[in-house]
């Protein structure tokens, strides 16, 4: 596996060795001492599935408060999403900055978006699948999120989102305390 890390301290791409043979093709998706050299908890304990039936699908900006802080790991297994990964820690360097990435079951790509920071996906084709690990079970009392138009934050979308949530929808603006 390749980790190379993004201008977000701890966010990084993650590139596996794809191994090809006459049976197919198989890769390491996960390596807890992999993760740990490059400075990412490897306590996984919760994993997620999003499965998105229509393309110009949002979900998120979605992040959790300390002490419930949680890192993820995002792939896409089936289709296309474009990701982006905003860091609202304030005392990083490149807090309420935001990058973005593909990621697709053809680039195998996968994000590791650290805790402290929030992250949202718009899909690109139908039938778009994302596999989550998490470091933290989800607290609905830290739960947190940003507006996908926050005008704070001037995102920009390859596609107008179609299909949004009522609940990420109604975000109030991120407000700086």
């Amino acid at each position: 596996m390749k980790f190379k890390e993004t201008d977000i301290k701890g966010c990084f791409v993650i590139e596996p060795k794809i191994f090809v043979d006459d049976r197919g093709a198989f890769r390491r998706h996960f390596d807890a001492e992999e993760f740990k050299s490059h400075g990412i908890t490897s306590d996984v304990k919760q994993c997620s599935i999003s499965e998105n039936f229509a393309p110009f699908t949002l979900r998120g900006f979605h992040y959790q408060l300390p002490p419930y802080g949680e890192g993820k790991t995002l792939s896409c297994i089936r289709g296309k999403s474009y990701n982006m990964v905003v860091d609202v820690r304030p005392d990083s360097k490149t807090f309420l900055k935001w990058i973005s990435f593909e990621l697709s079951e053809k680039n195998r790509l996968s994000i590791h978006v650290p805790s402290g920071c929030a992250n949202a996906f718009l899909t690109l084709e139908s039938n778009t699948v994302i596999h989550y690990y998490c470091s933290e079970n989800y607290n609905l009392s830290a739960e947190r999120g940003i507006r996908w138009n926050d005008p704070l934050f001037n995102f920009v979308w390859p596609h107008e989102p179609e299909v949004i949530s009522e609940k990420d929808k109604s975000i109030s603006d991120f407000i700086i305390e």
